[in-house]
């Protein structure tokens, strides 16, 4: 196999792994799931959480030649950082309506929910790009390794693209804006992969963190924004609900990482 064709192959798998996860995921969330979203709000909270502590964080800390005091570090930088972005986009948000005459109910705008929507976008952006790098990778070693890889990165993705659309169709976006960043964020896989093919030492040194980063942002809408959100409806029987999601979503990732 030539190198121009590994790259071509390279090029082609990380577009259509993207493609192919986003939009089975987009027929599940923005479908029938679409129209529950209070309730799915819990199974994102799963999906996200385990995403985070069973598969990323994991990788993260056992790829060679990683520090774990500097990666945790970096998970801390991580949670602070898209705390103040969220900071910066709430301020901005209260600074443009100050004075305008109006009252504004709760959750009236959606550019005020859509934070969530934006951190959640800049974790799956980077998530996507080391998943790229890994495709590249193993398509370095050989074809039959990177076709393999490509198929249980698509298989991790769906629950996490699933819980990202829900995310963001909670925040206020529409249908229509969450398929199209959900692309966008997609195609940083293709840049994942043709960089790791030109500089695949490099890249395999800095994908541990952004693993990190990309994981503290999942954390940090589960915890910050999805779950106290949640315990706005206290009934026994939503509690129960809620419990009852959150490990399906959990199970469903588990699943599929094995």
């Amino acid at each position: 196999m030539s190198g121009l064709s590994t790259l071509q192959l390279i090029i082609a798998v990380t577009a259509l792994a993207g493609l192919a996860s986003i939009l089975i995921a987009a027929s599940l969330s923005l479908g029938f799931l679409s129209k529950m979203i209070d309730t799915m709000v819990s199974f994102s909270v799963g999906i996200l959480l385990a995403t985070a502590f069973l598969h990323s964080l994991p990788e993260a800390f056992a790829m060679p030649n990683t520090n774990p005091s500097i990666l945790f570090a970096a998970l801390l930088m991580g949670l602070l950082g898209f705390f103040l972005l969220e900071k910066i986009a709430l301020l901005r948000h209260s600074h443009h309506h100050e004075g305008d005459g109006h009252h504004h109910h709760q959750g009236h705008d959606a550019e005020m929910a859509g934070s969530s929507g934006w951190t959640i976008l800049v974790g799956d952006s980077l998530h996507n790009f080391v998943d790229g790098i890994l495709i590249a990778a193993a398509f370095m070693v050989n074809m039959q390794v990177g076709i393999f890889t490509a198929l249980a990165i698509i298989a991790h993705e769906i629950p996490q693209e699933v819980g990202d659309f829900i995310v963001l169709l909670n925040a206020g976006f529409s249908k229509a804006r969450a398929l199209l960043y959900n692309l966008i964020s997609s195609s940083l896989a293709v840049l994942g992969g043709v960089l790791a093919y030109f500089f695949l030492e490099r890249a395999h040194h800095i994908m541990p963190y952004l693993l990190v980063i990309a994981s503290s942002s999942f954390i940090y809408i589960a915890v910050s924004d999805l779950i106290p959100q949640m315990h706005r409806r206290p009934h026994w029987r939503e509690s129960l609900r809620q419990i009852v999601l959150i490990g399906c979503g959990i199970g469903v990732v588990i699943l599929l990482s094995r």
